[in-house]
Order: structure tokens, then sequence, then C-alpha cells
């Protein structure tokens, strides 16, 4: 498609609210399905994630206020792995870098000598151990029942006896 009718479509579809650009995508993918020469570029993994929420969403018959809402907040979140991802390959490759800086030095010494052990840089220290699972203790048993015979009619199991000292209780 060209340049200039892609954008002269974009420009009708921003004055179309949700519902009806629901309705261009649909009718958008079923001419893609039988009139398309090549096929669309595929979604990476973020895409093809959103799109199948959005699908359910559409399927569940979600109002497109609350799927714009929802996809607004998946695009940003999406954005903010994408830029910790990018983060992570920026942290590897740094230190990729400095482990070949480091490596290289070490097998190359000096002719002068002029290095000494001490200024090499030290390996890092091992990580610390996970910390050990350790389950619950077990939880307490009830006090099992006082052996004997059952206690008589207005007795209590386990009460004092009835021969207390003068004083003690009564």
């Amino acid at each position: 498609m060209n340049e200039s009718l892609r954008d002269r479509i974009l420009r009708r579809l921003d004055a179309l609210p949700d519902e009806r650009g629901y309705q261009v995508l649909d009718y958008v993918e079923f001419l893609e399905s039988k009139y398309a020469d090549k096929t669309a570029q595929s979604p990476n993994l973020f895409q093809r994630f959103t799109e199948g929420v959005e699908d359910s969403l559409r399927a569940g018959r979600v109002s497109a206020s609350t799927i714009a809402e929802t996809m607004g907040l998946l695009n940003k979140a999406m954005g903010v792995l994408s830029g910790v991802a990018a983060a992570g390959k920026s942290v590897a490759s740094d230190v990729m870098g400095a482990a070949t800086r480091s490596t290289s030095s070490t097998s190359h010494p000096s002719s002068a000598g002029s290095q000494s052990q001490e200024s090499s840089p030290r390996p890092a220290p091992p990580p610390p151990p996970p910390p050990q699972y350790s389950p619950p203790p077990p939880p307490h048993a009830p006090p099992s029942p006082p052996a004997g015979p059952p206690p008589h009619p207005g007795e209590q199991r386990g009460s004092w006896p009835t021969d207390t000292p003068p004083g003690f209780g009564e």
C-alpha cells in the first residue's frame, strides 16, 4: 500500500470511536484473508500477547472503552518491559566487554613487568547460597484426655480433688 493512501486511511480512522475502529479492524482482517498478495508482518511476542488479550475481551463482549483502558495499561506495561529488556541487554554486553578486557589483559602480561598482581582486578566473591527452606513446625496436638474411668455425674474430669485443704477454693 502506498504511503499516501495509508496516511489518508489513518486520518479517517482517528475520527472514529473505538467501537467503530474494531469493526474496521474486523473488515480489514477479512479483506486481508481474501485478497492479500503477501502476508502481514508477524507480530512480536508482546504484540501477540496484547492482541490475544484484546481479542478475548472483545469475544467476552466487554465495552470498547474498557478495552481501550486495558490496552492502554498493557501498552504502558509492555513499554516498561521493553525498557527493562534493553537495560538487561546493555548490562550483559557491558559485563561481557569487561570480562573480555580482563581476560585479554591477564593473558598478555606486559614485558616491562610494571603491573603487579595487586593491581589486577579480583574475581567477584561467589553469590551467597539461596536461603534454605525450613518447613513450618507441626501444629500442636490437642491434649489427650486423662486416663481413667469416666467422671461421675456432676464431677468434671481433671478437676481438683474433693478433699482440698481448708482455705483453698472454698
